[in-house]
């Protein structure tokens, strides 16, 4: 006699509870969520009081372009180290030290505009410190994550923390220079003590701590590339990434395109810098809600030919309206590949090797988007900027054709586990 289907609270607890609420529960993470989104404000808010202070105090454009090439740097040559230390310590430590450095840094801002010590030594001393903070921040917070979710809710947790991510890049600039009106002491008072709260917050985060024993040796710290270049799909989707970006980014092309073809103002680039992380936003908020569950991997490369079809878009069009929908839809586009990139990273990568992957990720993000600035300026130079964006997104759409048959196993990738 056949036994009778499981049903109630039995046949409930076979399968995991994966909803939106659930995730929700997990205290863990969503302190942790917390802490991120007041860090990256905070972040993105000194970032723009530092500019616009330097650029007060010396009036050069060459100091100003130092206070970014300060910060990259650092952060660029400390970001495999980082990950060794990530991966070997208390991620939620390292974390939580870096909020606390970036708080010691404003509020030393904060003590130096009084005594008039806010000068252009120091103001390239502090991006020095906050490049190498954000060197070990990225991969801290990448690697925590899976940690505090179990496996099931682990698409939905990332999807959720890119959605914060992105709201923080698009809110933390505005609310600096708002800030900023009322002078730099009120930013930097600010953006101290949000990041002193994300200093406690993650101080309270709790889970079970399990360190790398790997030996402190070169090998160590470059195993994180090993790994990924081993791995097919990881490489095949970050350097998807990679190359996406590299070709298809017009963001240091907006202010010609404001100006010269839209023929609009201030408020306009605004706009057009704003609708790709508004793109994003929505679209990594419909993920947590709805996340991904099949054919992953076409469509994480449907997505990025999407993104290139909307670069081609923008590019030909003198429409700001169109322009404006095609550079939100390119953000939304987007965030699918940097949601399914982010989660096949942390599901292929064992857990005492995340940190050290995720640092390779962050390089890939920033030679992207700093060599992806450099590619528009040169190919502008070249072709002009319509030809500079349009011929970027058809090699974007290039690139997606040629990994289908380059990377066989992300194109093929069906479920994200």
């Amino acid at each position: 006699m056949n036994a009778p289907a499981a049903s109630g609270p039995a046949a409930s607890a076979a399968t995991p509870d994966a909803s939106f609420a659930a995730l929700l529960a997990q205290r863990p993470f969503v302190l942790f969520w917390l802490a991120r989104l007041f860090g990256t404000v905070a972040n993105q808010m000194l970032m723009v009081a530092v500019a616009w202070q330097m650029y007060d105090i010396t009036g050069s454009a060459w100091d100003l372009g130092l206070v970014g090439l300060f910060q990259f740097v650092p952060q660029l040559a400390m970001t495999l180290p980082a990950g060794h230390v990530v991966d070997r310590l208390h991620r939620g430590r390292v974390f939580a030290a870096c909020m606390i450095t970036q708080s010691c840094v404003a509020l030393l801002l904060l003590a130096a505009i009084p005594g008039n010590f806010a000068t252009r030594g120091l103001m390239l001393g502090v991006s020095v410190v906050l490049g190498v903070a954000r060197a070990f921040q990225q991969p801290s917070q990448q690697a925590l994550t899976p940690q505090l979710v179990p496996p099931h809710l682990l698409v939905r947790a990332i999807a959720l923390s890119t959605s914060g991510v992105q709201a923080a890049i698009i809110c933390g600039p505005a609310l600096g220079g708002v800030l900023y009106t009322m002078g730099a002491m009120t930013v930097y008072g600010t953006g101290g003590a949000l990041l002193l709260i994300a200093f406690v917050l993650t101080l309270a985060v709790r889970y079970a701590h399990r360190p790398s024993h790997s030996a402190s040796t070169l090998r160590s710290v470059f195993a994180g590339v090993t790994f990924a270049w081993n791995n097919k799909v990881l490489l095949g989707a970050m350097s998807l990434d990679l190359f996406a970006v590299l070709l298809g980014g017009a963001t240091a092309l907006l202010p010609i395109f404001a100006r010269d073809i839209l023929h609009t103002g201030p408020v306009g680039l605004g706009l057009l810098r704003a609708a790709p992380a508004v793109g994003a936003l929505t679209m990594s908020l419909a993920l947590a809600r709805w996340p991904l569950q099949r054919r992953v991997g076409r469509r994480m490369l449907a997505c990025v030919a999407a993104f290139g079809v909307c670069m081609i878009v923008f590019g030909l069009s003198s429409s700001f309206a169109v322009s404006l929908l095609a550079l939100a839809v390119s953000g939304a586009a987007d965030n699918v590949s940097v949601v399914t990139r982010l989660t096949l990273m942390q599901l292929e990568t064992p857990d005492e090797m995340r940190g050290r992957v995720a640092a390779v990720n962050t390089i890939f993000i920033g030679a992207s988007n700093q060599l992806g600035e450099f590619e528009s300026g040169a190919t502008a130079a070249l072709f002009g900027p319509v030809g500079s964006v349009v011929l970027g997104g058809i090699g974007t759409l290039l690139v997606a054709a040629a990994w289908l048959r380059l990377f066989p196993a992300l194109a093929t990738r069906d479920e994200m586990k």
